[in-house]
């Protein structure tokens, strides 16, 4: 996920923390869930999309409102600002190891109990959450905006969940008051290790089509993942090599940025997709399920998209966005946003050969303003489309630059 966040736990990390999450609430009938308010029969939350993130509002134990991202990739309830625990006041916690989390302190988790979860027009049942020790994702800085946490399996689990990305919308009610989308595509879905996964095909340029077994992970924004493809056939005939394509607690995950020629799913084909291909070596052995890669937001916000755990099926309805062409970043800039406004932007990494690389723009460089606009008044999501808005592009940049400020010319570059 070159320019894109990965931040998914360890999986036998993530297995572990909701191993014991479920232990805590032992003794409930149907586990951790949400469920409509009395006299409700749907109930509509907005939210808001930053860099393919799909971020709500929610309160904590009549605290906040503090934001959350909602991701069907995550099995559990994850605060990852530690602040948090303070402003919760939240007693009788306990201190837990993560395995694959790192060292330390980074290694460490709180286990919270049975916390109130407020979301309105939705009541809470036996949900805890584990809280980081360590903000070792650096969500905010990421989105350019305070995110809090990760809302995940206890949300979807016991309701039809409907997102409209073209509104802004999630719509929930219960799966029995679930009303058909007209044009719309059914597809099969398992629910298993708390995540739900689904069947795909695959078309690529001197491969015969193959089927893949795919976790559908709202929280990743690429398009698709495929893993063990570089095992399997040997790297795709064109493209980026040496992409980083994000960091998860284990460190950068690295491999390539690629196009299939085609991505089936139920009735739709999606052309000219944009795909990551880890290296071989970022793949964990130890997966409670076996799968085949992700599907991200990158594909899915260009559908109205329903789960509905309990049934066991996904429905994908076309949007107006859905034959706009997928377009990799063009800069080579990995970026962040800093300071207590997150209204400065800091880069983070650039990409050896470049467009960025070949003007001698650096890590820890500062961007000031793009094209005369300061970018304290823009978004990052903004800023993504203006570097990947077209192939020979001038921006001017206003840059810090080994303490001073340059301004410097960066003529964008397609490079796959």
């Amino acid at each position: 996920m070159l320019h894109k966040l990965y931040y998914k736990l360890h999986r036998s990390a993530a297995w572990w923390l909701a191993a014991i999450l479920t232990f805590c609430v032992a003794g409930t009938v149907r586990g951790q869930y949400f469920d409509l308010a009395v006299n409700k029969k749907k109930v509509n939350i907005p939210f808001r999309l930053e860099r393919n993130l799909l971020i709500i509002k929610l309160k904590i134990n009549n605290k906040g409102p503090f934001n959350f991202i909602l991701d069907t990739g995550v099995g559990l309830m994850i605060i990852t600002d530690p602040k948090l625990v303070d402003s919760l006041s939240i007693p009788n916690k306990r201190t837990l190891k993560i395995p694959g989390l790192g060292e330390g302190e980074d290694s460490e988790a709180y286990v919270s109990p049975i916390l109130n979860v407020e979301i309105p027009g939705l009541v809470s049942y036996d949900i805890a959450a584990a809280i980081l020790k360590k903000d070792v994702f650096n969500l905010s800085g990421y989105a350019g905006m305070p995110v809090h946490g990760l809302l995940g399996y206890e949300f979807f689990n016991n309701m039809a969940v409907k997102i409209d990305f073209q509104d802004s919308t999630v719509t929930v009610c219960r799966p029995k008051d679930l009303k058909p989308m007209r044009r719309s595509s059914k597809i099969p879905m398992s629910v298993e290790d708390r995540k739900p996964y689904i069947s795909a095909r695959v078309v690529m340029p001197g491969v015969t089509p193959f089927k893949t077994k795919l976790v559908v992970d709202l929280g990743a924004g690429h398009p698709v993942s495929i893993e063990r493809y570089i095992k399997n056939y040997g790297l795709p005939q064109k493209f980026i090599s040496s992409a980083n394509l994000g960091i998860g607690l284990n460190g950068p995950i690295n491999g390539f940025i690629s196009r299939l020629e085609e991505f089936d799913i139920g009735k739709f084909r999606v052309k000219q997709v944009l795909a990551s291909f880890p290296n071989d070596n970022n793949n964990q052995n130890n997966l409670t399920v076996k799968r085949d890669g992700n599907l991200g937001a990158g594909i899915l916000k260009r559908f109205t998209v329903v789960f509905d755990y309990p049934d066991s099926v996904m429905y994908l309805k076309r949007a107006s966005n859905f034959d706009e062409p997928f377009e990799h970043d063009m800069s080579g800039l990995e970026y962040y946003a800093a300071g207590d406004n997150y209204d400065r932007i800091v880069i983070s990494r650039v990409e050896p050969g470049s467009a960025a690389d070949e003007i001698g723009l650096e890590r820890d460089d500062e961007i000031i303003a793009i094209n005369f606009n300061p970018v304290s008044k823009m978004t990052l999501q903004q800023i993504d489309e203006l570097f990947k808005s077209k192939d020979d592009r001038s921006l001017l940049l206003d840059v810090y630059h080994e303490k001073r400020l340059d301004k410097v010319v960066l003529t964008l570059k397609r490079r796959i």
